[in-house]
């Protein structure tokens, strides 16, 4: 039986993949040190509940660690074939007010577990979740045309922004560089010491028990605020745009590159151009699925946010036979009917 260890395994992608994986034959470690509250600066009441889901289900063995802890990465990591890499700072928000604790949890973080892995001898494939924001202010470059509704690319820009976009000379915020620096620590790990990494620059990923909120998992949040009551602040005009990826899309590319990937791999990962949201049509997609219309109030927009963002997935489909298959009305639904019978959850 494959072993396979998840970090941060008691989040949204995290615990999602430690399911999918043990219902595929993986004998599933989790290792979570529960922080999300804390790293998020505010009282979640929901910050366990993914863990305590975990706790029900086979085959999955949990374990409060902090990947920070080299001793507590040592044991787990060394007696597995695959490392999932999911525990993060997941905020760009909090990052800027609190860069130091950021830069521990992504880019030590990150660090310790390639280090464990090199140590280890055993020579794990290791994903990592990377973001799109390692490309930072540098997509703002492409002048955006305005459609009543949204934002969009050129012609030229189509497919979206490729692998090979530039990563240098902006502004990323810290949650962007902390993530770089892990991203690009994974490719030399792969170069140097011969690790089959794995790099998956993700855009917006969605799905069920994610606890979506105004700073990140926006696609939750908005339904999650919809269903609840809630007001909604929307940073800029809401007419910015994102691909969108329903989580178990993501975990079949995971799944696909463990079986099939090359190592030192760097893929975008998103919806692509084909499945794209702006705010303002989540918002009319939320409309047209319930009949609510939630309150709505405007900000600033937040620092080196882009107007439009849409992977170039076709890199991934070459590699990896891959493509995403639930499309963002389908996935908005589903969201939408799970939120509404865990209701109670977000009624605090």
């Amino acid at each position: 039986m494959p072993q396979m260890l998840v970090t941060g395994g008691a989040g949204f992608i995290g615990s999602h993949a430690a399911v999918y994986f043990s219902q595929r034959g993986y004998q599933v470690t989790v290792l979570d040190n529960l922080s999300r509250g804390r790293l998020l600066k505010r009282d979640d009441p929901n910050a366990d509940f993914n863990w305590n889901y975990l706790s029900t289900q086979p085959g999955i063995e949990l374990i409060k660690g902090d990947v920070r802890d080299a001793d507590a990465l040592a044991g787990p990591v060394g007696k597995v074939d695959v490392i999932l890499h999911a525990a993060a700072q997941t905020a760009v928000t909090t990052s800027t007010v609190d860069p130091e604790t950021d830069f521990m949890s992504n880019a030590l973080g990150t660090f310790r577990v390639l280090e464990a892995a090199r140590r280890s001898g055993r020579k794990p494939t290791v994903i990592f979740c990377s973001t799109n924001k390692v490309y930072g202010e540098n997509v703002n470059t492409i002048e955006v045309l305005e459609d009543e509704r949204r934002y969009r690319f050129p012609p030229q820009w189509q497919a979206g922004i490729p692998e090979s976009f530039s990563i240098d000379h902006c502004e990323h915020t810290p949650y962007g560089c902390s993530k770089l620096t892990g991203d690009i620590y994974m490719q030399d790990f792969a170069h140097l010491y011969g690790l089959k990494t794995g790099v998956f620059r993700m855009s917006c990923i969605y799905g069920t028990r994610q606890f979506g909120m105004e700073d990140q998992g926006w696609v939750a949040w908005f339904v999650i605020a919809a269903l609840s009551g809630k007001p909604i602040t929307i940073f800029g005009d809401g007419k910015q745009v994102r691909d969108v990826l329903w989580v178990e899309d993501l975990l079949r590319a995971y799944e696909a590159f463990i079986e099939t990937g090359k190592g030192g791999k760097v893929l975008n990962m998103g919806g692509g151009a084909g499945y794209t949201l702006s705010l303002l049509e989540l918002l009319e997609l939320i409309k047209s699925e319930t009949g609510i219309t939630p309150e709505i109030s405007y900000a600033d927009w937040r620092p080196s946010d882009q107007k439009v963002y849409i992977s170039d997935i076709g890199a991934a489909g070459d590699e990896l036979n891959w493509n995403p298959t639930v499309d963002p009305r389908e996935g908005v639904r589903r969201l939408i009917a799970w939120t509404q019978k865990n209701i109670s959850l977000f009624q605090v």
